[in-house]
């Protein structure tokens, strides 16, 4: 029986096209005489936008995700990998990337297209070797930002100043690679663009404390992934404020995005991106998933407000700092990075536990879906100990096993009836259609 009152985002559909034509453009960007580069998700994507407003990047997480989706296409990616010779418990975004530049087949149709330079950012185990190879195979320039410097809570100036010059470094780089000038105005454009995408995501998240919540993480996974795409672009930074009025407006009107939310879990990781009907599955115990860490700070930039509670980071033109000229831009863009609260956690996992139990207080979390994922070693590293943390809170904890993007890791049946045993434990029980 439905107790709140629900309807469609009605930014979806925008969404959608705006990924749709991400990827697009990517694969046209020859026909206009543009430049094409690739490298993740976490890569600073603000230096190469200073090159022009024809620059278009190819990230390897979302992208690897979207195949994973298809998985009859992923499982050809990834045979084509380990054909080649790589492990199968190597990241398995990382090899469906791969097998699909083996293989010379594009998700979105045609051959895959070849990038101009790799620009990437190195923090995951992966990063560096997973573009090493596409520099190889495709024989183009490379360039590797080393981002690893501890967590920000222990940062110095020495630090700040390491990864400030090897942006400094990026720009001669991407300037050397594209045989064009870096326009330091564009460059300020697209950092500004940047933190006003990423501190307005968090800011959409945090919506989700109230009771009912307004979006579940199924639909918030459409949505933040636009950032990993290209959060320094402008349509970017504008779409996220169109959603966060839209998302405002939903909770002045009590509009749930689970009408029957009953209890409200959390999760960790990327999902089993073939699977996400388990989503869907919960929804029948009246069980909203208001997110994650994943979800809310893979690209969310967060900061402790005055009350004490967790909100998006304040952009610095509203603190009374401008940004006017490269230095300054470099330093301030290469700090808002550094605070990622998805890069803390690769150091210690108190860190992660920590921010875990802020978030299940915070938004009144019930219970906790831990994924083993066995696709990213990055995000899963400290899971258990974040397991026992959560456990020590009195909060109830589930694990089940899978991979994000190898669906031959997931057991579907077992899993369901994991999420069975857990809601039992919860105690509710399958709700009427």
């Amino acid at each position: 029986m439905n107790k709140y009152p629900t309807e469609p985002l009605k930014l979806w559909k925008k969404a959608k096209e705006l990924r749709e034509q991400y990827y697009m453009n990517y694969a046209r960007a020859k026909e206009k005489g543009g430049i094409r580069w690739s490298g993740s998700a976490w890569a600073l994507d603000a230096i190469p936008a200073g090159l022009g407003e024809d620059v278009y990047s190819l990230t390897g997480e979302p992208y690897a995700a979207a195949v994973a989706h298809d998985r009859k296409f992923a499982k050809e990616c990834m045979d084509a990998a380990e054909a080649y010779g790589f492990a199968r418990d190597l990241c398995s975004y990382m090899r469906i990337y791969w097998g699909g530049m083996h293989l010379n087949k594009y998700a979105f149709g045609g051959e895959f297209p070849k990038p101009d330079f790799v620009f990437q950012t190195q923090i995951c185990c992966s990063h560096s070797k997973w573009y090493q190879h596409v520099a190889k195979e495709e024989k183009i320039p490379e360039f590797y930002l080393d981002v690893g410097v501890g967590p920000y809570k222990d940062m110095t100036d020495a630090r700040l100043d390491y990864v400030a010059n090897q942006l400094h470094d990026g720009i001669a780089f991407v300037e050397k690679a594209s045989g064009r000038k870096f326009d330091d105005e564009l460059f300020i454009k697209a950092v500004k663009n940047e933190m006003r995408s990423t501190s307005r995501w968090a800011d959409i998240c945090a919506l989700n404390k109230v009771k009912p919540a307004p979006l579940d993480e199924k639909t918030m996974y459409s949505l933040y992934v636009l950032c990993t795409l290209s959060k320094s672009a402008q349509w970017c930074a504008d779409f996220m404020d169109e959603l966060y009025e839209e998302v405002k407006d939903r909770v002045a009107r009590g509009i749930a995005a689970v009408p029957n939310e009953t209890i409200r879990l959390m999760t960790d990781t990327q999902p089993p991106w073939s699977f996400l009907k388990i989503f869907r599955y919960l929804e029948t115990y009246g069980a909203v998933s208001i997110g994650s860490l994943y979800t809310f700070a893979l690209e969310g930039i967060w900061e402790e407000k005055a009350d004490g509670t967790w909100g998006g980071r304040t952009l610095p033109w509203d603190k009374g700092i401008e940004i006017k000229d490269r230095d300054t831009a470099v330093r301030l863009y290469a700090d808002w990075n550094l605070s990622k609260p998805q890069w803390q956690h690769f150091y210690d996992p108190t860190i992660k536990s920590d921010m875990m139990l802020r978030i299940i207080k915070e938004w009144q979390v019930d219970g906790v879906m831990l994924h083993l994922n066995r696709g990213c070693e990055g995000l899963s590293v400290g899971i258990m100990e974040n397991r026992l943390a959560i456990a020590k809170s009195g909060t109830p904890v589930m694990t089940f096993e899978g991979n994000m993007g190898d669906e031959r890791e997931f057991d579907e049946v077992r899993t369901q009836a994991r999420v069975d045993a857990f809601m039992e434990q919860l105690g509710v029980r399958r709700q009427a259609a």
